[in-house]
């Protein structure tokens, strides 16, 4: 018997945010993946859990300190110190090595819709990794609107 993995996220007392044109992108990437890709089912689960959890807001009322989808965000780890810059993307888009990280990666999916200052862990094989959100150096969805509160 396959042993069946799930992915949980703790935050410590954030509510996210979502933009209602990446909620919508969102829910549909999930529909497609669990059907092309059911090995992916533990992490479509845990940004499914996310995307219901959160609130949802007009493009215009988007927090500009919040991750967005095509943001770039600067973390921290708070284990080693270690600060290192991404581009939250859509799976297509991803490259690890430019720094473009899938919203379907564990870290990913602990990112999505929280805001600067925003202390998240993840599980990994090893244990937890916990990262700061130090800041959101570019958000689309602010830069469009002319920078919400």
């Amino acid at each position: 018997m396959k042993k069946r993995t799930t992915v949980k996220y703790r935050v410590t007392g954030r509510t996210i945010y979502i933009a209602e044109d990446d909620r919508a992108r969102l829910e549909l990437l999930l529909r497609r993946t669990s059907v092309l890709e059911p090995g992916q089912a533990p992490y479509l689960s845990a940004l499914a859990g996310e995307l219901g959890r959160a609130r949802v807001v007009p493009r215009s009322e988007m927090p500009a300190d919040v991750v967005t989808m095509n943001s770039v965000v600067r973390l921290r780890d708070l284990e080693t110190g270690e600060v290192e810059t991404y581009t939250l993307v859509y799976p297509t888009e991803a490259d690890i090595g430019l720094n473009r990280l899938t919203v379907l990666a564990p870290v990913g999916t602990a990112l999505i819709g929280y805001r600067a200052g925003a202390v998240v862990e993840w599980p990994v094989p090893a244990g937890v990794r916990r990262f700061r959100v130090e800041e959101v150096l570019f958000q689309p969805k602010a830069a469009l609107a002319g920078s919400a509160p």
